[in-house]
């Protein structure tokens, strides 16, 4: 296979995975275990979480949907309470991969995210990730277009925009849900557990030293 583009989630692949901070706040609050990611999973196209990242709702009535919906599975979180904890760490040996593979291959991303200070003022972090994004050829942002993974559409779409087959395309994310429309798609897909993992399968594939 002759690899033409690496495309990448952001969340959990070029950042730590938020799963580590909900655990913590679970345990603090004295809360269900895996409150927050059965939430999140239960009617995943059309919950509180989707519709946010999407932009179709405001943060006030996400709040409120998020609350009801985590009380239906056993305890109230508020919504507003779960988005501090979306600040993964940049991992420095996946941006340095990134750097890598960017002069050998186009670059893409695809992300879930949250309309624009949803989380609130993030500006030194807001500046470092924007260093990160300039590494991709394209980006495309779920709260902009009103499109969010796994629709099958918005990985359509990247392709369309980078020029390239999708059989030759290497695609990470750290969810399983949103890795399948890639592969059925064609593209070579890694799950992404570490850092260190992932940068492994992504040698395996590219043929790149990445380290």
């Amino acid at each position: 296979m002759a690899i033409e583009a690496v495309i990448f989630d952001f969340g959990g692949v070029l950042t730590s995975s938020p799963f580590e901070a909900f655990t913590r706040f679970e345990t603090e609050r004295g809360l269900p275990a895996d409150i927050i990611r059965r939430t999140n999973a239960a009617n995943h196209l059309e919950n509180a979480w989707a519709k946010f990242e999407r932009a179709e709702v405001d943060i006030e009535t996400f709040d409120e949907l998020f609350a009801a919906e985590s009380l239906a599975l056993g305890a109230e979180v508020r919504g507003r309470d779960v988005l501090p904890l979306l600040q993964g760490d940049l991992r420095p040996e996946m941006v340095e991969a990134l750097k890598r593979i960017k002069a050998k291959f186009k670059t893409g991303c695809i992300t879930n995210n949250l309309p624009a200070n949803a989380i609130g003022s993030m500006t030194g972090r807001s500046l470092y990730i924007a260093e990160v994004m300039v590494l991709f050829d394209h980006v495309i942002e779920s709260a902009k277009i009103g499109l969010r993974k796994p629709d099958p559409r918005i990985y359509q779409m990247m392709v369309e925009t980078l020029k390239v087959d999708p059989n030759n395309c290497v695609y990470l994310d750290d969810l399983g849900v949103n890795l399948k429309p890639a592969r059925q798609m064609g593209m070579t897909t890694i799950k992404v557990t570490s850092g260190a993992q992932a940068i492994a399968e992504l040698e395996k594939a590219t043929g790149l030293k990445l380290r």
